[in-house]
């Protein structure tokens, strides 16, 4: 590498095809401890933005496209390794690392908090009701931020 972009470039596919997946694949534990180093691994960047959201997209449907956190928008339908089967609307404020927490709705209307699910308990997670799932745009790439050639060693933009 002899240029700031090539190493920029390789940064970033370094973070697309081994850090994402990765983190979409290991378990809570894997995830545990990689937040602890977290600035280490993948730079200053806050673990809930980059480390938990890359971990949560193993489920598509609680993953907003480009957007940090969970999408809170659509019922989704979780079923947990011992065929338990919960509805609800993930509840981004509420879920911490590797538990999942669920907006559920109780028999008189109003919603509660399920119980905390772990992702290692996880089977699967899709819409509840495709036909009613709120769409979005997907969002523009962001453009790469870089300095002007021009610009001294001291510059930041």
């Amino acid at each position: 590498m002899n240029s700031f972009q090539e190493l920029a470039t390789s940064r970033r596919n370094w973070i697309e095809e081994v850090l994402i997946p990765w983190c979409r694949s290991a378990n809570s534990a894997s995830l545990l401890q990689a937040e602890l180093d977290w600035v280490n691994l993948a730079g200053g960047v806050d673990p809930k933005a980059t480390l938990w959201v890359w971990a949560w997209s193993r489920y598509p449907v609680l993953a907003h496209d480009g957007l940090p956190g969970l999408n809170e928008t659509n019922e989704v339908r979780v079923t947990t390794l011992s065929g338990e089967i919960v509805v609800g609307y993930p509840d981004n404020s509420a879920t911490h690392g590797s538990r999942l927490v669920l907006l559920t709705r109780l028999a008189n209307g109003n919603f509660a908090h399920y119980e905390p699910i772990s992702i290692d308990n996880i089977s699967s997670v899709e819409l509840a009701d495709p036909a009613s799932a709120v769409s979005h745009v997907p969002l523009p790439d962001r453009p790469l931020t870089m300095m002007p050639q021009f610009a001294d060693d001291q510059t930041r933009i």
